[in-house]
């Protein structure tokens, strides 16, 4: 039997990087199988060490709107590389990604350049405490917020008002100061807030999901829960690290129409570089050192090479609002033809799409919160993966993951994904 490269990278990875990878879902513990190692992006492909070419979905998790490599992307980087790559001193480009973040999230008055998502998201919270001078906050059951103490919490038994630590490490203490909530439950969030009267500091929230799965939070319960916020002077952070210039200009807030107090950035503003951000309100932002007494540094923070890439991106995108209405149709093309194509079958399934994002559940009941999401055949899903995998077609080796289209996705590729589907899930029941 044939040893791939893959295979081999992978054994020899696991000696010296913690489960082989770098992050967990790459591992792909939850679908089986080995990793394949890539060596090159170009457009909407992907292809990997052994040589294999495969139609890719998951666009590094999100920040490839345009596909991998684009020739503007590319320039901006070149340029930035030849004056130099980092200086830990003040550089435009910065203030010109800011003004631009500023420009296009009405609800942003001014932003802080961090260098991940995760970054992002625990400085805001900070903000958020410095601001309120409270302690707790609210999170929502199945959303991803990076890997901050705070967020690496579950909901506990019906007997606790607090969560309980996912992770060790995660101190009980952390666990007491976060609530969890459910997602597209009001009720939920009610109760939280009469048990903890006046120790709220802000509640986080993934407006669309992409870490359950691609699920939207209803229309009544974000405005009540901006409503109720903005009533009990709670911070309203809305994390769109995924979402943010993916689904709009204006992320996701711009199509659910709710304005938050900090919105946290990642992924397409540095163009496929390590980057993230914070802003809101400036009253709330002038809190951050050195202009108020919430300290927060990176020594890359701002750093040219994502200032570059992620203003290329941003320039691009206010300068062709129209990206939108083709990635709109691309992605419905998509759906409608996997849905088109399945109902021969007659199997059980659900596809959530909010504009490029979306997810195939395999279940017969509507996914939108958490206990619907895991109450999905998971299983079924990983044989799904491999099938969609030997036929060329690259996938998130998780089901709780949402999978994106870009741009550079062809008529030619979402046929070939629609055709591959159906074999897939026929040669799966067969």
């Amino acid at each position: 039997m044939n040893i791939s490269k893959s295979e081999k990278l992978f054994e020899e990875a696991k000696k010296y990087i913690p489960g082989g990878v770098n992050s967990p879902v790459r591992a792909f513990k939850s679908v089986g199988g080995t990793p394949r190692f890539i060596t090159k992006g170009a457009g909407s492909k992907l292809y990997d060490v052994d040589g294999n070419e495969y139609i890719d979905y998951i666009g590094s998790w999100g920040p490839h709107l345009f596909g991998h490599n684009p020739k503007f992307i590319i320039d901006a980087l070149i340029n930035a590389i030849e004056n130099g790559t980092s200086f830990g001193a003040p550089t435009e480009i910065e203030v010109k990604v800011a003004k631009l973040i500023t420009e296009l999230v009405p609800s942003v008055e001014m932003v802080r350049m961090v260098n991940s998502g995760t970054e992002a998201t625990m400085s805001a919270v900070r903000v958020a405490r410095g601001y309120t001078n409270k302690d707790k906050i609210i999170k929502f059951e199945g959303c991803y917020h990076g890997h901050g103490d705070f967020f690496l919490i579950k909901a506990g038994s019906g007997a606790l008002t607090f969560g309980v630590p996912t992770s060790p490490g995660v101190t009980n203490g952390n666990a007491a100061d976060t609530l969890v909530a459910d997602f597209n439950n009001i009720e939920s969030v009610k109760k939280l807030l009469t048990q903890n009267k006046n120790e709220i500091a802000a509640v986080i929230i993934e407006p669309v999901v992409g870490n359950m799965g691609t699920i939207r939070a209803n229309q009544s319960f974000i405005r009540e829960l901006r409503e109720i916020c903005s009533e009990e002077k709670i911070v309203l952070i809305f994390d769109e690290v995924m979402t943010g210039f993916r689904l709009a200009q204006g992320g996701a807030q711009e199509i659910l129409g709710i304005k938050p107090d900090i919105s946290t950035f990642g992924k397409i503003i540095g163009g496929g570089l390590p980057v993230g951000a914070y802003g809101g309100k400036r009253e709330i932002m002038e809190m951050v050192s050195p202009s108020g007494p919430v300290y927060q540094a990176g020594t890359l923070s701002g750093n040219p090479l994502a200032m570059n890439a992620g203003y290329a991106v941003l320039k691009y995108i206010k300068d062709n609002p129209d990206v939108y209405k083709l990635l709109e149709e691309k992605s419905s093309y998509l759906e409608n033809g996997i849905k088109d194509s399945l109902k021969s079958l007659n199997k059980n399934f659900q596809i959530n799409r909010v504009d490029s994002m979306m997810t195939l559940f395999f279940t017969d009941k509507p996914v939108n919160d958490y206990l619907s999401a895991i109450n999905s055949d998971t299983k079924l899903y990983g044989k799904y993966f491999h099938e969609m995998l030997n036929r060329g077609i690259y996938l998130p080796p998780a089901q709780f993951e949402a999978f994106f289209v870009s741009s550079s996705h062809s008529k030619d590729d979402l046929d070939r994904t629609i055709k591959s589907c159906f074999e897939s899930i026929k040669n799966i029941f067969n």
